[in-house]
């Protein structure tokens, strides 16, 4: 069946590619934060344990909306984990887990990748007209923004 959203398949091809960019960056940061979440040790644990967790739901909650406007989109969502390693632009933890303001430093760090990973569409965004897409990435650069901001702010003294 011919999907006629008023999006051409061409951009429509195009935004799926970017946003299985977003959605691998977004579950490779999931896969990070739960690792942390149970892996966490030291004075500041319980507060780290309690955030991390916070912060994996959250992530859990958006991957299934990224991975939802891919398909009305009218392409397939990647979903594993060969797909993902391929396309993310964070790095995985490492099988030795780092210390817990070494995690905070790389959680930062991977909510700022997802903010820059997720902000590249919104040219092509524009050009296709795409609002609901460019509203869903904004969101999500909003959330990931602020989220690197208060993991950040712990890390300053």
């Amino acid at each position: 069946m011919t999907i006629n959203i008023g999006i051409s398949d061409q951009h429509r091809e195009q935004i799926a590619k970017g946003l299985s960019h977003v959605l691998a960056d977004t579950f490779t940061l999931y896969l990070n934060t739960h690792n942390y979440h149970w892996n966490v040790k030291g004075p500041m644990f319980n507060s780290l344990h309690t955030m991390f967790e916070e912060q994996y739901t959250e992530l859990w909650n958006a991957i299934d909306v990224i991975a939802e406007r891919i398909r009305s989109l009218g392409h397939d969502a990647p979903g594993s984990y060969a797909e993902f390693g391929q396309l993310t632009s964070i790095e995985q933890a490492p099988s030795n887990p780092p210390k817990a303001l070494e995690m905070v430093d790389a959680l930062a760090k991977g909510h700022e990748a997802v903010a820059r990973t997720a902000r590249a569409l919104f040219d092509l965004l524009d050009e296709a007209n795409d609002e609901p897409t460019a509203d869903l990435l904004t969101e999500r650069i909003s959330v990931h923004e602020q989220t690197a901001w208060m993991l950040r702010s712990i890390l300053q003294e």
